[in-house]
């Protein structure tokens, strides 16, 4: 295993100086961003055995400041949509940051994929960031303590997202990674497979708020419960895939929220490179980059619409609106613990 690296990656507009951090054990290496806690880079080996960089990212911190998409960033503290930016809770409503038509989206204007985190341990095989997030900040009630903890454990990365609140308040954090199992810069994923471990999803309106209802897929091109290839349905004529432009929804994950279950499953034809995704969440949002506009992206790349997919681990959107979702208040005191692993492996074609 070689011995993690740290290095200066520049620093936001607020001059708070940011890092670059490394772990590498022989089989995976990743990269950590201090901004945004931010995965900047994951290297799993193909069918050949040559390690592929399986998820997008940015050369440049400028390109993390200024550009849109939350490419590999830790979200928060409400990952996902909040209709009309409002809920009430404890019978106080509270207004946060309308970023995303009318709705709250991923924690608001300045929410955690955007703030300098904090290194508390870099050692062998993790590295362990902080952030905290004060009272009132972009509307959210509550002193909050977040913990980050991103480890290699031989095939597989696991992050956990540990949180603390001195008043109740929502607590949804996600990571943001747009996944090309082909390569990042390899163009559209539509030739990959995809399996969602889930018989249900949470249809949504025209602005990406759940309609408050859980749907089977069954009959529908929200079916993924068998291995797909990505674009086998996705423009097809349903209302759902429509008006998001393909893949944008909640899935709700087979199994008992609170156990580390499979999620999801992913393969690359061309690399051989196969993905499984485990988590304690109760939901899995399946994004298939419909909105990730042309730019430039590491090593000269070029990506583009459809270039990834996310697999954001998750409460549902605008739970704290919808009493019958699983909820996301943390209690005051109480604890805030989530884990999601990717494990990789290839077919051996």
């Amino acid at each position: 295993m070689a011995q993690p690296s740290r290095r200066p990656f520049g620093r936001t507009l607020a001059g708070e100086p940011v890092e670059l951090l490394g772990l590498d054990n022989g089989v995976l290496r990743c990269e950590i961003l201090t901004f945004g806690a931010t995965l900047r880079v994951l290297e799993a080996p193909d069918r050949a055995g040559n390690r592929v960089d399986v998820v997008l990212g940015y050369d440049d911190l400028e390109s993390y400041l200024r550009r849109d998409g939350y490419l590999g960033a830790a979200v928060g503290r409400c990952a996902n949509r909040i209709a009309n930016g409002r809920f009430t809770l404890n019978g106080k409503e509270y207004v946060l940051a309308v970023n995303n038509g009318p709705n709250h989206l991923h924690g608001g204007r300045v929410g955690f994929s955007h703030r300098a985190w904090q290194v508390e341990e870099l050692e062998g095989d993790r590295a362990v960031l902080t952030l905290f997030s004060p009272d009132g900040e972009e509307g959210y009630p509550g002193n909050l303590n977040v913990r980050a903890t991103y480890r290699l454990d031989g095939p597989a990365l696991e992050l956990k997202y540990e949180a603390r609140s001195d008043q109740d308040t929502p607590c949804n954090l996600t990571n943001h990674s747009y996944f090309n199992l082909a390569g990042q810069g390899s163009g559209p994923v539509l030739d990959q497979e995809i399996q969602i471990f889930a018989q249900s999803y949470t249809p949504t309106d025209d602005v990406s708020i759940p309609l408050g209802r859980v749907e089977p897929v069954e009959g529908t091109p929200m079916d993924l419960r068998r291995p797909t290839p990505i674009g086998a349905r996705i423009d097809d004529d349903f209302s759902q895939l429509h008006q998001a432009g393909g893949y944008d929804h909640n899935y709700v994950v087979d199994g008992p929220a609170g156990t580390l279950r499979p999620a999801a499953w992913a393969r690359s034809g061309s690399t051989g490179i196969i993905m499984e995704t485990r988590t304690t969440l109760p939901g899995v949002q399946l994004y298939t980059a419909n909105g990730l506009g042309e730019r430039p992206g590491k090593g000269g790349a070029a990506y583009g619409p459809r270039h990834a997919f996310c697999l954001e681990t998750q409460f549902f959107p605008d739970s704290p609106n919808q009493p019958q979702f699983p909820s996301c208040i943390l209690k005051a005191g109480s604890g805030y613990e989530q884990v999601t692993r990717y494990r990789f492996s290839t077919d051996g074609g």
